[in-house]
């Protein structure tokens, strides 16, 4: 039977579904963009047309299927956009489904993601809903234009603390539910870094990295959303939904760290194995001839306060 990767393209779904190929799993990935995940994937998966809000495209890409990864697409900022796919399933012989969720979404009822949490309990089909941390690759990603630009971190979390954790350990974690799906029916994983730090912190480590002065700004809430809606021109539900997430994390939600990745893959976290306070984060700093930089994604690691390792 065949895995049913949704957001396959996505900064998780790109590691569940590399890592499936590993496990030799027959992997349907689906998208709205299907030039694009063969681009991503290759003979190696099977491409199909979706979208959560076209039914018509549900039954092709779950003939066959058995279990499915699913994650919410940032657009779509109302719970119940996902609903008729998921009332869809119990028409096949779904065993397992495994929901990207967030960190601390059981006492926040504001984001999507706990009507959703709910909405697959009500299925009858075993679940596990995964609720990770904040990503190191937000630093790398969607904040990346303001440390390129202005040299600093544009992100209204406040003095507050985050555990972040790196999107390849989450997609490790999720393929291997997903390949062995039986001990993990019916349950949530909230999935950490080793580490808590505040952005203050990170600042400080980026300096470091690149040899130049980042700064934390601490933006408020209604800055920051202003700047992102009118400035920087994103969807309006997707800067919502996080104005929300940086609202519970300045009262502290984002600082826990636990021990689920280990318990879900025997494993400690990968890539950064044997190190006592280390942390991951997906940014590459190339100089061009006029001084400017690109951020382009690779890896460099941050390992022990007092030891800070690049590749660059």
């Amino acid at each position: 039977m065949k895995i049913l990767i949704t957001g396959a393209s996505g900064n998780v779904g790109q590691f569940v579904t590399q890592e499936l190929i590993k496990l030799n799993e027959e992997v349907v990935v689906g998208g709205t963009n299907v030039l694009k995940l063969k681009e991503l994937f290759g003979q190696k998966v099977n491409s199909k047309l979706f979208d959560f809000q076209n039914p018509d495209t549900f039954d092709d890409v779950l003939e066959g299927v058995d279990r499915v990864y699913l994650m919410r697409p940032p657009h779509l900022g109302n719970p119940k956009d996902l609903f008729p796919f998921l009332e869809r399933l119990k028409n096949y012989p779904i065993k397992h489904i495994v929901f990207l969720s967030l960190m601390g979404i059981e006492n926040n009822r504001i984001p999507p993601h706990y009507k959703i949490e709910k909405k697959i309990e009500t299925l009858s089909i075993p679940y596990t809903h995964i609720r990770p941390g904040f990503f190191m690759q937000n630093i790398s990603g969607i904040h990346s234009v303001e440390i390129r630009e202005k040299n600093e971190i544009f992100v209204p979390a406040g003095n507050s603390k985050t555990s972040f954790i790196d999107a390849m350990d989450i997609g490790y974690a999720i393929s291997r539910i997903l390949h062995e799906p039986v001990n993990h029916q019916n349950k949530a994983y909230t999935l950490t870094g080793l580490e808590s730090l505040t952005y203050y912190d990170i600042a400080e480590i980026l300096s470091d990295v690149t040899n130049r002065e980042i700064t934390y700004r601490k933006p408020s809430l209604l800055r920051y959303r202003n700047t992102y809606i009118h400035g920087r021109k994103l969807n309006k539900t997707y800067v919502n939904v996080t104005v929300a997430l940086y609202l519970m994390t300045r009262m502290g939600t984002a600082k826990t760290i636990t021990n689920d990745y280990k318990l879900i893959t025997g494993q400690f976290l990968q890539l950064l194995e044997n190190f006592v306070s280390k942390i991951n984060i997906y940014l590459h700093v190339r100089r061009y001839k006029n001084g400017t930089y690109k951020f382009l994604e690779s890896i460099f690691r941050i390992s022990k306060l007092t030891q800070r390792h690049s590749i660059f």
